[in-house]
């Protein structure tokens, strides 16, 4: 019996187990949960040989769209090829063909750090901040530390205002970076750039370029740089912080403050956090917990971000160091 797509996405979401596949749901709109759950629920006894044609598949598009990603389409070819022969690689991209979306700039992405530099070397800040909203954000972090001072502040301010871009601008920008680079790239209008891209690269980038873009950026626009300071270190990256470092944090924190911020954390950061304390401090705090009733939410991400607020300060102060992952951390 041929399955369609629907039934497919319902066996999906039946064989993965409830775990995962409320994972997927949370990427779903409201429509699509809706038609989805109806599909599960109407669904006629599934048997195993459908089951695992279906995960099969599955996982089979999951693979091509990675070859896809990473270098093209007849890259993902020539790959499948060789691993599953002719025939089941022509089957498995013929499925893929009408519905994959290649990202803007793939032949960008391809592309060595200098190269994307000498690229965009005479593109105008617009144009750069669309680029490099579609990069990844270790790349687009290299590329942002080789420009110009003005011009980092000017390709921040514009990537964090950034939505969306049509796709006559996209293909327009394709076509001039097509020709320098003599690759190809498609392009569809998607949702780039925002704070999301801005805090990645920027997290990225070394002390001083950080400084420059968020010290001018206090000067030119107070409430952008205050949104990317609050989402450039979230309370759970903490984890990240040596022991020294978070046991100097720790000594500027209201236990009490504590106490709330941990009643909404992952048990990974109560651990950490537990753990570099005197076994009487976690004693205190622990007993502080378990008296502590019901917390909103609200008064939770308050104490954390209070928190967070005394980890920026002693970073800024030199204080303490928080690991950038891009070397420049690294003390010798």
């Amino acid at each position: 019996m041929k399955l369609s797509n629907r039934e497919k996405a319902a066996i999906l979401i039946i064989g993965i187990g409830k775990t995962h596949a409320a994972e997927i749901y949370k990427h779903l709109s409201e429509d699509e949960i809706a038609a989805l759950t109806l599909s599960v629920t109407t669904m006629k006894k599934v048997t195993d040989e459908d089951r695992d044609e279906v995960l099969n598949e599955f996982y089979e598009t999951c693979i091509a769209k990675k070859f896809v990603r990473e270098g093209g389409f007849e890259y993902a070819r020539g790959v499948l090829n060789k691993a599953l022969g002719d025939d089941k690689a022509n089957e498995i991209l013929s499925k893929l063909s009408e519905s994959i979306q290649v990202r803007p700039f793939e032949f960008v992405r391809r592309a060595d750090v200098s190269q994307v530099v000498h690229l965009i070397a005479n593109e105008n800040p617009q144009t750069i901040a669309m680029i490099l909203s579609y990069l990844d954000p270790v790349k687009s972090s290299q590329v942002l530390v080789e420009l110009e001072n003005e011009l980092q502040v000017d390709v921040v301010r514009r990537m964090a205002n950034m939505e969306s871009v049509i796709p006559e601008f996209i293909r327009e920008a394709e076509v001039v970076l097509e020709q320098r680079l003599n690759q190809m790239g498609t392009s569809d209008q998607t949702m780039i750039g925002g704070i999301g891209s801005v805090v990645e690269i920027i997290n990225r980038v070394d002390r001083s370029t950080e400084r420059n873009i968020l010290e001018t950026l206090d000067m030119t626009d107070t409430d952008l740089a205050e949104e990317i300071r609050k989402n450039m270190f979230v309370f759970e990256d903490i984890i990240k912080l040596s022991p020294q470092s978070i046991q100097r944090v720790l000594k500027d924190v209201d236990q009490n403050e504590l106490t709330v911020a941990l009643k909404g954390t992952t048990d990974e950061v109560k651990e950490f956090i537990l753990g570099n304390m005197s076994k009487r401090q976690q004693e205190m705090i622990l007993d502080d917990l378990q008296v502590l009733g019901p917390v909103k939410v609200r008064d939770v991400e308050e104490a954390q971000q209070k928190i967070v607020n005394v980890v920026r300060f002693l970073d800024d102060s030199g204080e303490i160091i928080i690991s950038r992952g891009d070397g420049s951390d690294v003390i010798v």
